[in-house]
């Protein structure tokens, strides 16, 4: 990939390579079955953020250095939780999809996607007339029934996880997506006063910078690790009472301690208060304002902790008729023209959670211009991304491939890229970091380990 394609693809996300970025992307697309560029857009993105965990070095005093990305790399970290396994130990839950959770055809000959969250399911069954454990079939004839546009509007209403297949010329005259393409891919904006807090000692581009971690699946928790393989200290902070995926938990907890808080109660909310106010970071993928009314928004926190950077992840976007609206991976594809594209004969998914790992890397990246703005202009700082955001820029990237040339299997031998170490779940073989760095390498110095299995407290 040579270097104006990579300042292209910069440029088409509101950021830029730097003249005096050195940096490598070894191979093109296609790697996976998609007319997009998902291989080359995730190593831009992860080096764009390698850029930053550079300039944060030499404000350290360090040497440039020089950063390398190999695209079949970056497209299996696209779906990194699919390449881990147990040497040693039980064997790693398999990933399963509710019946729910799907591409459904409607009266009108439209495309809805239909996700049952984590407690959607019975919601969204009801609203369509059948009961739970309903069959596949039924569901189906039951959405052949309702027109896509309604039955989004009427799940929505009831703030039920969907979206219709749009083209993305639909989604660009739509008010939300015409907001958002206004926006950079990143969002990083002053929101208190304070003294410059210079970076604390260490030997890596993030040493003593301390990340409060209270996200989930998949996005918000692939911001942290990616903080991780720099050397900050992140803690993954996660309720006892919510529900996760344990194979997605296992990908996304390299390089972080565990602990569980539950904020329903008084005591361990105010624990997670004091954490607050010797933390840098605090990285939350919560819907719209529910934090704000726990006391943790981002505004009330920048009063607890002048310097705090802030990082919020969303679905849709953060402002608009949309930002209150839950969704996935699944739904930023699917309203914004991705699902039409991929698909053939019906819109398809694309071959990779492209939205959810790169929203993590973009959230990364914005985290660190936003620690550097800190250490050299003081104040608190929000960092915002979305999936729909990361999910448009990869469309403005091009859709153009033949997916018919890419690798088989997908994406292609990727053992060189694995590494071997014990974990809390047992040995474990895994995707590394696929940034490469001459002076700091990447690496996650904490293994993944289970939920709650540490305190919440700071090192």
């Amino acid at each position: 990939m040579d270097r104006r394609a990579i300042e292209r693809a910069a440029k088409l996300a509101g950021l830029e390579l730097n003249p005096g970025t050195d940096v490598t992307i070894d191979g093109e697309d296609p790697v996976l079955p998609t007319p997009f560029y998902l291989g080359e857009g995730a190593a831009v993105a992860l080096a764009l953020a390698g850029q930053e965990a550079s300039r944060l070095w030499e404000l350290r005093g360090g040497r440039p250095q020089s950063l390398a990305v190999d695209v079949r790399h970056a497209a299996a970290s696209l779906s990194s939780y699919a390449f881990l396994e147990l040497v040693e130990g039980e064997p790693v839950p398999p990933r399963s999809v509710p019946t729910v959770t799907g591409i459904f055809e409607c009266a009108d000959g439209r495309f809805i996607h239909l996700h049952a969250s984590f407690t959607h399911g019975p919601g969204i069954l009801a609203e369509l007339g059948l009961e739970v454990g309903a069959t596949p079939e039924a569901l189906a004839a039951a959405c052949r029934k309702r027109g896509a546009f309604e039955l989004e509007d009427a799940l929505a209403a009831k703030g039920l996880c969907c979206a219709v297949c749009r083209t993305a010329e639909e989604w660009a005259a739509h008010p939300q997506g015409a907001l958002l393409a206004t926006k950079p891919v990143v969002e990083v904006t002053r929101i208190g006063d304070g003294p410059p807090i210079p970076l604390p000692p260490g030997d890596r581009p993030l040493s003593g910078i301390r990340v409060l971690d209270l996200t989930r699946v998949l996005a918000g928790p692939t911001c942290a690790r990616t903080l991780a393989e720099h050397g900050a200290d992140a803690l993954h902070i996660a309720s006892p009472n919510l529900p996760t995926i344990d194979r997605f938990e296992m990908d996304t907890g390299h390089g972080k301690r565990q602990a569980y808080l539950d904020l329903n109660d008084p005591g361990e909310a105010a624990t997670l208060k004091e954490l607050v106010r010797d933390a840098d970071v605090f990285s939350q993928g919560f819907q719209h304002k529910s934090l704000e009314r726990r006391g943790f928004g981002a505004g009330q926190l920048a009063a607890v902790r002048p310097g705090i950077i802030y990082v919020s992840e969303n679905a849709f976007g953060h402002d608009g008729p949309w930002q209150e609206r839950p969704g996935w991976e699944q739904l930023a594809q699917a309203t914004t023209g991705v699902t039409v594209v991929q698909g053939i004969d019906r819109p398809t998914l694309a071959p990779a959670a492209m939205n959810d790992y790169t929203t993590g890397y973009f959230a990364a990246l914005g985290t660190m211009v936003a620690l550097r703005r800190r250490a050299t202009e003081g104040g608190s700082w929000s960092v915002r991304v979305s999936l729909s955001q990361t999910s448009m820029w990869y469309y403005r990237l091009g859709h153009d491939l033949d997916r018919a040339a890419a690798a088989a299997p997908q994406p292609g031998d990727v053992s060189r890229f694995m590494e071997e170490r014990n974990t809390g779940y047992g040995r474990m073989k895994h995707l590394r970091p696929a940034l490469r760095m001459s002076e700091t390498p990447p690496h996650w110095s904490v293994p993944t380990a289970p939920l709650g299995s540490g305190q919440p407290t700071w090192l």
